[in-house]
């Protein structure tokens, strides 16, 4: 891991300024995100989704990986649901 100075332009695939798993977009989704003034959850939803597929957890397969990324943004909804429906959002 590299050591980064503030100001240093970060290398291509860095982990923490360009992860591998969004670096394959035009616009990175949290630039998406905030341009667009998503609420939390919506940001959220659209994060997972636009990597799943892309981002392997340790211990994954792609497929697992994949599925538990699309299972983030259905958690997301139920979430959200929930508040709707004036239930405690972790509930479930």
């Amino acid at each position: 891991m590299s050591s980064k100075i503030p100001g240093d332009k970060p290398d291509k695939y860095d982990v923490v300024y360009k992860p591998d798993h969004y670096a394959q977009y035009s616009i990175e989704p949290i630039v998406f995100i905030m341009q667009n003034r998503l609420p939390f959850h919506v940001g959220n939803i659209v994060k997972y989704v636009m990597r799943a597929g892309s981002k392997i957890y340790e211990n994954q397969t792609a497929i697992e990986s994949e599925i538990t990324d699309l299972k983030k943004a259905i958690r997301y909804c139920e979430m959200r649901i929930n508040l709707l429906e004036g239930k405690d959002p972790n509930e479930i």
